[in-house]
């Protein structure tokens, strides 16, 4: 268990003051319903923590919970979770022994007529729920940590990251000894027609092959 920081240093716009006491994952994962950081929480079904091995190797985190992300309380159950699945099982990596989370734990969207359209978190919105994803990282200590998308990439390394320029790199980090940025996958489903949908498909499984390479070297070792 890793002891709670010190509340009187918590600032307006923060989720810190909702953390539990102890942080654990269980813990994390009962008290982020009760999360008021921001003001994300109010039109959302619930917040989505994350989930998987607390001892993974390998750690994915995407933007924020889509639509059925938001019904079900999982990430990565909706469309863009079964495209990443898709490439995970394509490149041989199993999707129950890596930990997938979200830099903002609430679905921001707008209301058009019955459908739920995404909507891009605040800066401000991604900076009050960086404690959630700080301590995810900080109980799982993944030796791998990929970044899906932009959003993710800024929140961990900082907002002049850009993943059209940096993606499918390994490189070192303050967060983990290998780290990466690829696309969200649910950027693979906007694409505008077949031929770049195949295109976008493979330079995705692109870096999941690197990933996959890097995974399997540093699961072995670890394995020893």
């Amino acid at each position: 268990m890793i002891a709670r920081r010190d509340q009187s240093k918590d600032t307006p716009g923060t989720a810190e003051p909702f953390l539990p006491v102890r942080i654990t994952l269980p813990a994390m994962r009962q008290a982020v319903q009760g999360c008021r950081g921001c003001d994300l929480y109010k039109n959302a079904t619930q917040a989505v923590f994350g989930a998987g091995a607390k001892t993974a190797t390998l750690m994915f985190i995407g933007e924020q919970p889509g639509d059925q992300e938001d019904l079900q309380g999982k990430p990565f159950v909706g469309p863009a979770g079964r495209m990443l699945d898709r490439a995970l099982d394509e490149v041989g990596i199993d999707r129950s022994d890596v930990y997938v989370t979200n830099a903002v734990k609430h679905f921001k969207f707008t209301q058009r007529g019955k459908r739920r359209i995404h909507g891009k978190p605040s800066a401000r919105q991604v900076n009050a729920c960086r404690p959630w994803l700080q301590a995810e990282i900080e109980i799982v200590k993944p030796r791998m940590l990929v970044a899906l998308g932009a959003t993710a990439a800024q929140s961990l390394f900082g907002p002049q990251f850009r993943v059209s320029k940096q993606r499918g790199v390994p490189f070192e980090s303050n967060w983990a000894p290998w780290c990466m940025a690829t696309v969200h996958p649910s950027s693979l489903l906007r694409a505008p027609d077949e031929a770049s949908r195949r295109e976008a498909w493979a330079d995705f499984v692109r870096d999941c092959q690197v990933i996959a390479r890097d995974y399997q070297r540093v699961h072995r070792a670890q394995s020893k």
